[in-house]
């Protein structure tokens, strides 16, 4: 049999290279048990004062509360979230910058734009889910209809003649509305602006006739007494608003929801995933947490790493069609 001899320089390396890997693999436990020793950057996608902004900011007080180090929110808005998205994208992966893994960046973006600085399945690190935020569709009471079988059979009697406001294209705003008149086949016209506040500014002026928009905002606008609520577009009724239906009711199959979760860059190390995730869970456990998300219209989601990753997969594959058949399109 052959002896193969190697040159001592390349023998002495994979000698070393053979003991080298469990002393990595041990330092990265170590950095996990230690972590967070030094406070924490959160990149939110989007600006200060919007639900995002004020759900992250409570998951991440609480964070701070347990672990003793500042989980500090850092808000980078633009392009519909990619901004801050590719900010997280293109961080070291250390578990020292972390962020929002959003419906809009991490899900529609990748059908809504012709090109993104980053790939949603391949630069990030997934790692548990915060919130789920359904939209509830409100109407203005000049229109006439109180419930959404009305509201249908008015679209169908004028078709292409009713408009629905949204905070932009490809937002859940406007895939709300989309999708309600793919299921319902009625013609009714998409309006978007910037932001929900001059959309809704113009449905209180009359100039539209309805808009899908965050729950805490459409709540207010309902207790002015200039619209009504007719419906939640999640499964089952808010928390928040118990007498709304919702629009699963009427359109079996109707569901859209706006989520929020933790993401880091990709490479972020399996032991401190979990341990984020593990801390994340408290977080949504306790009572505090919970009464602010139901008083911003929130439920607390969590998901564990694996079903945090194959629910973010199955929803980018679910907007696909819907993003496509409202004809948005970024370029």
């Amino acid at each position: 049999m052959t002896k193969l001899i190697l040159p001592r320089r390349r023998a002495l390396f994979l000698a070393g290279g053979a003991l080298a890997a469990p002393m990595i693999a041990s330092g990265i436990a170590r950095a996990a048990d230690d972590w967070p020793n030094k406070p924490v950057k959160y990149i939110n996608l989007f600006p200060a004062g919007g639900p995002t902004d004020v759900l992250s900011r409570i998951a991440c007080q609480k964070l701070s509360e347990i672990t003793g180090q500042q989980f500090i929110v850092d808000n980078k808005g633009g392009s519909g979230g990619n901004v801050g998205a590719d900010a997280i994208a293109h961080s070291a992966p250390d578990g020292y910058t972390i962020g929002l893994l959003s419906v809009a960046s991490h899900a529609i973006a990748t059908t809504l734009y012709a090109k993104l600085p980053f790939n949603a399945e391949k630069d990030f690190t997934p790692v548990t889910m915060l919130w789920s935020l359904p939209n509830l569709l409100i109407v203005r009471k000049s229109l006439g209809p109180k419930t959404v079988p009305e509201l249908i059979a008015m679209a169908k009697e004028k078709p292409g003649k009713l408009s629905y406001a949204s905070s932009g294209a490809g937002t859940t705003v406007h895939l709300s509305g989309a999708l309600f008149a793919a299921m319902a086949q009625i013609d009714i016209l998409h309006v978007p602006y910037r932001g929900s506040a001059p959309a809704t500014q113009d449905l209180l002026a009359d100039q539209v006739d309805m808009i899908f928009d965050n729950i805490p905002g459409s709540l207010a606008q309902i207790a002015g007494g200039k619209v009504w609520g007719l419906a939640v577009t999640g499964t089952e009724p808010s928390p928040m608003a118990p007498d709304v239906p919702p629009m699963a009711k009427f359109l079996p199959g109707y569901d859209i929801n706006s989520w929020g979760g933790i993401c880091g860059p990709a490479g972020l190390p399996p032991a401190m995933v979990e341990k984020l995730s593990a801390l994340t869970k408290q977080a949504l456990d306790s009572d505090d947490v919970k009464k602010a998300y139901l008083k911003n219209g929130a439920t607390p989601y969590w998901k564990s790493v694996a079903d945090t990753v194959a629910y973010r997969r199955s929803e980018e594959t679910r907007f696909g069609p819907i993003v496509k058949a409202s004809g948005a399109r970024v370029d």
